[in-house]
């Protein structure tokens, strides 16, 4: 099992201040124990406060590299893009200076980039907070149930690969992605999981039950022995 902690708050406001401050003291942290700090983010609407308040303080954000948990195989104009909603919540203001490692590359194919993503990324080393989030579902990352990619994902010492969800109302029209394989999120000297409403509070308690990780991905990430994981929930 996954060392869990779970902090429970009665608002988004209270979740974000939360967030914001445990994202600073892991990226100073990371810096001053071995000069810089990688730090893995999510889209979504949850993280974004925080990303915009760490954009706003004077950290050593040219120690500071920020990369992708996952992407969908689009162009970085496009308007599911996560990494155009980094570039306008984090990487703004101060948060501009930081070293961003792109997922999505010029291959046609999220499979035909999976070799020179996972380059960019083992470059990167252990990183010090990876931000995940969980659909209704009971995914995180891209890792969706019974994906075209998930049991490879589940099990390669790879740090990413290419994924292609069954279509559904969660993952929308683009199924293409590339994602952290669960080797990927477990390189990390800690995870935050976010979670709001009821639904997805119900699906994390169904995934702290035994049963298949292939039904329930995110199973996969609270049974891994080696991964530090605090879970913020709110209303």
């Amino acid at each position: 099992m996954a060392q869990i902690t779970e902090r429970f708050f009665e608002s988004k406001e209270e979740l974000s201040n939360a967030l914001a401050s445990l994202l600073e003291a892991g990226l100073v942290a990371g810096i001053e124990q071995k000069g810089n700090a990688v730090l893995m983010v999510s889209g979504g609407s949850s993280p974004a406060p925080a990303y915009r308040h760490l954009s706003q303080l004077p950290l050593a954000w040219d120690k500071i590299s920020v990369a992708m948990v996952d992407e969908r195989w689009v162009d970085a104009s496009h308007e599911k893009s996560n990494e155009a909603f980094i570039k306008s919540t984090l990487l703004q203001e101060y948060g501009a200076k930081a070293n961003f490692v792109t997922m999505k590359n010029s291959a046609t194919t999220a499979q035909a980039g999976q070799a020179e993503c996972e380059q960019a990324y083992r470059a990167l080393g252990k990183a010090d907070v990876t931000i995940l989030g969980m659909g209704p579902d009971g995914h995180t990352a891209s890792l969706f149930p019974h994906a075209d990619g998930l049991e490879h994902g589940l099990n390669t010492s790879d740090t990413v690969c290419a994924i292609n969800a069954k279509q559904s109302e969660v993952t929308g029209s683009i199924t293409e992605r590339m994602t952290l394989t669960l080797n990927g999120i477990a390189n990390s000297q800690q995870a935050v999981l976010l979670i709001s409403g009821d639904e997805k509070r119900a699906m994390y308690e169904l995934a702290k039950q035994p049963g298949s990780e292939l039904d329930i991905p995110l199973r996969a990430v609270l049974n891994h022995s080696d991964i530090n994981l605090t879970v913020f929930w709110c209303p």
